[in-house]
């Protein structure tokens, strides 16, 4: 099977070889035609090979979330288990149990800081985070260059897009 760019540029070529030559328009037309049918054929069929890949990478997307949101459940599931293994083994006095596979214990943790109200918190202690790098006001920059405005290191660009629906 043709590949579409090649189909695309033996169109290309056609139209060029077409216009050079002697021929009245309704053959003209006629061959025009059946060659853009080529191209019709095999840019659907590209189209629908795209959507494919695009139904999939959504599916794939959704599975990832899913699995995300299973995890999670699980992490906290583990972490419920533990804090109710600690509360049975602090509240007995018990601080150690071994078993072939592994042991548990009870242990201190690191001190760490309770900030119970921050408004408080004298201003030597509170992180000033930085202000974010300056950056390109796009909407504005439009509006002014449509305005017919120049803005110096910008300009107004019009790309084009496939549009499958």
């Amino acid at each position: 099977m043709t590949a579409l760019y090649i189909i695309a540029a033996e169109y290309r070529q056609a139209v060029e070889r077409l216009a050079d030559m002697d021929m009245d328009e309704q053959t003209v037309a006629d061959t025009l035609e059946a060659m853009a049918g080529d191209l019709e054929v095999k840019a659907v069929n590209v189209a629908k090979f795209a959507r494919g890949l695009e139904a999939t990478a959504a599916a794939i997307k959704q599975a990832e979330a899913d699995m995300a949101e299973r995890r999670s459940g699980i992490e906290k599931r583990a972490k419920s288990l533990r804090d109710y293994i600690l509360r049975a083994m602090e509240g007995t006095g018990v601080l150690k149990i071994e078993c072939p596979e592994f042991a548990l214990s009870v242990k201190q943790k690191p001190p760490s800081v309770d900030v119970f109200d921050a408004a408080q918190i004298p201003d030597v202690y509170m992180r000033q985070p930085e202000p974010p790098p300056p950056a390109p006001d796009k909407i504005l920059i439009k509006r002014a260059l449509g305005d017919g405005r120049d803005v110096p290191g910008a300009r107004l660009v019009q790309g084009t897009r496939l549009d499958i629906k």
